[in-house]
């Protein structure tokens, strides 16, 4: 192979594949979704209905997951996620900065390209965001000890695959197809993803750099959040709380709602913001 030729294949690897787009329809303000881990765009399948008649709506398959490129040599670090949100985004040519919205992992992508596209985004939707400081950052003894129980049940689903895959088949067997499913196909994103995004990530600090409005909508029975640990977030004063009753993880019907209202509400709080003078951004690159 000669020299050239060697340099054009190390650029080509570096280049991040771009997401399936699932969704593309509506016209209006640009909403673009970003669903979990072990799960697939399917995730806003009560969502998109209800933004149609006044959004133009996007919805990805993430790095990984549902069908979208899963590239072998692919750490799904959240920068490796977050590249492929960036390059799928330019590849469909947006005009006006956009409202992103985030599921779970969803989320801390979404944050994360957020903060490194500030221009891009008018506004972003944090759903059931799994907000998991480093114990060793978090003073309150009864969170540090419910952030460190969450951070070795995810370890404990690493090093375990056949428990994982066993548990998981019987979950996504009670839900519909698409919305949780870890296979032995989807077996290294999901680990990747869960150790390199989840343990660890960036949400708290990309938040708290962002001058958009910013919502954070979950559900009082969300398993994945542990008490306690969003209240960083919660006392940001750019961030709105939208707390669903008897709603877990998922996006059901009632939280669907709910996040269409942060939605909009968020629209018209940067709508009054930019009228202010406060957050005029150039188009989206």
């Amino acid at each position: 192979m000669t020299w050239w030729a060697d340099l054009a294949a190390v650029f080509g690897r570096r280049r991040p594949p771009l997401l399936h787009v699932a969704t593309d329809e509506g016209s209006g303000p640009v909403v673009v979704l970003v669903h979990g881990i072990a799960s697939s765009s399917v995730t806003f399948r009560n969502m998109v209905p209800l933004l149609v008649p006044r959004h133009r709506v996007i919805a990805v398959d993430i790095l990984g997951f549902g069908e979208s490129p899963a590239p072998e040599n692919s750490e799904y670090t959240l920068e490796d996620h977050v590249a492929s949100l960036e390059a799928t985004i330019r590849s469909l040519k947006l005009d006006e900065p956009f409202t992103l919205v985030g599921h779970s992992l969803g989320s801390l992508i979404g944050s994360r390209y957020a903060a490194k596209n500030r221009r891009n985004v008018s506004g972003l939707v944090l759903v059931g965001p799994p907000v998991y400081l480093s114990p060793a950052d978090i003073g309150d003894p009864r969170v540090r000890g419910r952030v460190t129980a969450y951070l070795r049940a995810y370890e404990f689903l690493r090093a375990n695959k056949d428990f994982t895959l066993a548990n998981a088949a019987i979950i996504s067997r009670l839900l519909p197809k698409g919305i949780f499913e870890i296979t032995t196909k989807s077996w290294t994103p999901f680990v990747k993803s869960l150790e390199h995004c989840i343990e660890s990530q960036t949400v708290v600090s990309d938040v708290a750099s962002l001058n958009i409005p910013v919502a954070v909508v979950y559900g009082s029975l969300d398993a994945f959040i542990a008490p306690g640990s969003m209240t960083v977030i919660e006392r940001m004063r750019h961030v709105t709380t939208y707390r669903v009753e008897a709603n877990d993880h998922l996006i059901r019907p009632r939280l669907a709602r709910t996040v269409v209202r942060a939605i909009e509400e968020a629209g018209s709080r940067a709508i009054s913001a930019s009228a202010a003078g406060d957050l005029r951004r150039p188009p989206v690159d």
